[in-house]
C-alpha cells in the first residue's frame, strides 16, 4: 500500500488515543489555551476545542497541504475561527513569538522520523521556557526497539511521565486500531520542564 508522503493527511491511531485523553480531561482543558503541533487532520485539537479550550493548530510551514487540511478539519467541525499556523520544528519564527500564553501542547505521532526528534524537542523547549507550567501531551507508536528520546529530554532539561492507556480507557481493542500498514502499539506521555531544588528551571 502506498501512502501520501505527507503523513498529516491521515488520522493515525495516535491521534485517536490522544483525542481520547483530551476528552477524558475535558474539565481541565475548558478555557485553557492549547497549541497542537504537527496537527494534520487535527483530531485532538478539534476535540479540545469542542471541550471549550482556546485552540491553535499548527503544522509545518513547508507543507501547505497539511495546513489546508487543518483548516478543512476546522470548517467541517464548525470551528472555522480556529487559527492555523505554519511552524517549522527547530526554528524560532515570528508566529511562535506572538503566541499567547499556553497551558497545554498536543502532539500525536510527531516522533515519527528520528532525524526530527531533536527539532521537535527544541520547539517544545522554547514553549516550556516561555510558559514553564505548560504540559506537552503526546502519543507515539513504538516502531523500533531503539526508539528513545530520554537523552534528548535530559539535554533540553525536560522530563516525561508515561501514562498507561488503561487509565483513560484507551486500551480497548478498536480504539487505536487502523487500516494503515504497520504495527500500532501506541504509548502516551506527558513532557514538562525539569524542576530544580529551587523550583522550575
Amino acid at each position: 500500500q502506498v501512502l501520501d508522503g505527507q503523513y498529516g493527511m491521515y488520522v493515525w491511531p495516535c491521534a485517536v488515543v490522544l483525542a481520547q485523553y483530551v476528552w477524558w480531561h475535558w474539565e481541565e482543558l475548558r478555557g485553557k489555551t492549547i497549541l497542537e503541533i504537527g496537527a494534520g487532520v487535527s483530531l485532538p485539537g478539534v476535540v479540545a476545542a469542542k471541550c471549550g479550550a482556546q485552540v491553535l493548530l499548527s503544522d509545518s510551514a513547508e507543507l501547505p497541504k497539511c495546513l489546508e487540511n487543518c483548516q478543512r478539519s476546522c470548517e467541517v467541525n464548525g470551528l472555522s475561527s480556529i487559527p492555523v499556523l505554519g511552524l517549522t520544528w527547530g526554528r524560532i519564527s515570528p508566529n511562535m513569538l506572538l503566541l499567547p500564553t499556553l497551558h497545554f501542547i498536543l502532539g500525536s505521532d510527531v516522533f515519527y522520523e528520528p532525524e526530527d526528534f531533536e527539532d521537535i524537542l527544541v520547539t517544545i523547549s522554547f514553549f516550556l521556557r516561555k510558559n514553564p507550567q505548560v504540559q506537552f501531551w503526546t502519543t507515539y507508536q513504538e516502531r523500533s526497539a531503539d526508539w528513545s528520546i530520554e537523552a534528548l529530554l535530559h539535554k533540553w532539561n525536560m522530563q516525561c511521565v508515561h501514562i498507561p492507556l488503561d487509565t483513560f480507557s484507551a486500551d480497548k481493542g478498536g480504539l487505536a486500531g487502523s487500516a494503515l500498514p504497520g504495527s500500532h502499539t501506541v504509548q502516551m506521555m506527558i513532557i514538562t520542564m525539569k524542576e530544580s531544588a529551587g523550583g522550575t528551571v
